[in-house]
């Protein structure tokens, strides 16, 4: 099945995340049965946040994409065991840089603005380097496998050469 491919942000962001049918990359990205749910619940409950888990075959709530895809509802974080690691810290992300009081209506859709996006992606890689056997390596690597799309060409040349705004964004919100 191929899904269609849709940015979550206009095309001159730093940043646009793509989700769909990522191709041949897509079955080489670190999934949550890779790791566990151990320390990806811990690391969401150092940060006030909940991970959910649902079970294998089941649709999961929140989820913006469908399929395997995290999804959010409050400040819980919701994803099955096929549910790929890059997914959950994005999700995660998405919840941690929004305003408190937007988290406790947020259900499915966490996007507010370009610069929150952005800000997203760039905590998605620091939060990797909380969970062990995953880091900031890995988990770019799964991005661009996954398909998310950035102006440079790649997560890490993003991330390295163009996240300045991404950067300011996490620090007025202290998360940096």
């Amino acid at each position: 099945m191929t899904a269609a491919r849709t940015t979550t942000a206009p095309a001159d962001a730093g940043a646009v995340a793509l989700s769909g049918d990522a191709g041949a990359g897509e079955a080489s990205v670190l999934r949550l049965a890779d790791i566990g749910f151990d320390a990806p619940s811990r690391l969401l409950a150092e940060l006030g946040l909940a991970l959910s888990q649902v079970p294998d075959g089941e649709p999961i709530p929140g989820s913006y994409w469908g399929e395997c895809e995290a999804g959010l509802i409050g400040s819980t974080v919701f994803a099955r065991a096929d549910t790929p690691v890059h997914s959950l810290l994005h999700e995660a992300g998405h919840l941690l840089v929004m305003p408190p009081e937007r988290r406790a209506g947020v259900h499915t859709d966490a996007t507010d603005s370009v610069p929150e996006e952005d800000a997203t992606c760039y905590l998605q890689i620091l939060l990797a380097d909380r969970l062990p056997g995953v880091g900031r390596d890995r988990l770019m690597a799964d991005m661009d496998a996954w398909g998310y799309s950035f102006r440079l060409g790649s997560t890490r040349a993003w991330f390295e050469h163009d996240a300045e705004d991404a950067r300011a964004f996490l620090a007025t919100r202290d998360l940096l």
